[in-house]
């Protein structure tokens, strides 16, 4: 398939662990893989787990993470593709550190109820946070920590009221009407 002419950007899904960044992610980079588009995805829970060093959930941790998805997700957006990144990236600041660092900054605000997103918990990890496994986990562990909803979002996606395939074209329509598609 011939490689369509593209402007570079970054969709920076931001939510709740399971609001449906990962999945969102997935099936908008197939979209866009599929049309030719030269595209990489980052997910959060993928990337932790390939640094040697283990971080945790601590504010710091968190930083630290996020500088090292910037940082990656730069590098290969300097190389000429299209970035989705699926992070949970709790903090306003996480947010501000990629608008300043990339072309076409789009932040996509994946939103759903933290009762949702723990009722669709496949991993288990809210259940560990309530059983104080996991230290600052967000809203629920002893050592609660914050989740800065983003201000003014490019794309707001309420997933516990569209579908994943609503979601998805609302993204694409998003990229379409901006021009960027």
């Amino acid at each position: 398939m011939e490689q369509q002419k593209q402007q570079f950007f970054i969709l920076w899904l931001t939510g709740f662990p399971a609001a449906g960044k990962t999945t969102i992610g997935k099936i908008v980079y197939k979209e866009l893989k599929n049309r030719g588009y030269k595209i990489h995805h980052l997910d959060g829970d993928g990337f932790r787990a390939a640094f040697q060093e283990k971080l945790g959930f601590s504010p710091e941790d968190r930083d630290k993470n996020i500088n090292l998805a910037i940082d990656l997700a730069k590098k290969y957006q300097d190389k000429g593709y299209i970035i989705i990144a699926s992070f949970f990236s709790p903090y306003k600041r996480h947010r501000e550190w990629g608008r300043e660092k990339f072309n076409n900054y789009i932040e996509v605000f994946v939103n759903s109820p933290l009762a949702v997103c723990e009722a669709r918990d496949s991993k288990g990890i809210y259940k560990k946070a309530r059983a104080g496994e996991m230290e600052y986990f967000t809203s629920i562990s002893a050592i609660s920590d914050i989740y800065e909803e983003p201000d003014n979002p490019e794309i707001e996606l309420k997933t516990n009221l569209k579908s994943v395939e609503e979601c998805v074209e609302e993204v694409m329509e998003y990229l379409k009407k901006s021009g960027l598609i």
